[in-house]
């Protein structure tokens, strides 16, 4: 996908605004200004920004509900702002960017004011495991942590109906599969439209398995 086949797909599939488009070109050209000093995505992709990253964010939005446009979104680790700026500029929800590190929590703080979004927005300078428990609508995560990490960090914040949306790159099937051990849940892997190999995790989180004890286990084996 190019750069203008990028700005295509979000005209023709999710009918974005020129005005919207217009607030992205200028969260690119802040990004791009501040990578020159520090490293917030990868310089390789960084006169790719539009498929790469914020195509890459704006599809999450393929899985979610229309009909609830003002829901409660968490972003865990969100970094230069993916998928969560990208979120915040495309719809009304009101959204949580974690991050822990001293320079993005200034850099997205930054951003939002910029962008005007800080009656949406809250930068949570915090480790998510300081973060205040609360219930979100919808939880996304963009290479923050392996499977089983990031629900034992972030399933508090969930209900059995928040969504969870997590692009997880070519090893999406074998996370989910491999969490199942530890975690019930209803999750599908959607292609990326952006990297025909990526997968994205889509689905809703029941809870933990019950570890069985061993008088348990003995039982099924008599």
């Amino acid at each position: 996908m190019t750069e203008s086949e990028a700005i295509a797909w979000l005209k023709t599939q999710l009918h974005v605004s020129r005005e919207t488009l217009d607030a992205l070109d200028t969260f690119v050209a802040f990004l791009k200004r501040e990578a020159e000093s520090q490293n917030l995505i990868s310089a390789s992709t960084l006169d790719h920004i539009w498929s790469r990253h914020i195509v890459d964010s704006a599809q999450l939005l393929l899985f979610t509900d229309s009909s609830a446009p003002q829901s409660n979104w968490l972003d865990l680790g969100s970094g230069a702002g993916f998928p969560g700026l990208v979120i915040a500029l495309l719809t009304k929800h009101h959204v949580t960017l974690v991050e822990s590190r001293a320079r993005r929590i200034d850099y997205l703080q930054r951003a939002v004011e910029m962008l005007d979004l800080t009656h949406r927005v809250r930068v949570a300078g915090v480790t998510l495991e300081r973060l205040e428990t609360a219930p979100y609508s919808v939880i996304s995560a963009r290479a923050f942590a392996p499977l089983p990490k990031l629900f034992d960090l972030a399933a508090r914040f969930a209900t059995n109906n928040t969504l969870w949306l997590l692009p997880k790159g070519r090893n999406a099937k074998a996370e989910w599969d491999g969490a199942q051990a530890m975690w019930d849940g209803n999750f599908r892997t959607m292609d990326s439209v952006t990297d025909q190999e990526a997968g994205i995790l889509v689905g809703r989180l029941s809870g933990k398995r019950k570890k069985r004890t061993i008088f348990e286990t003995q039982g099924q084996e008599e």
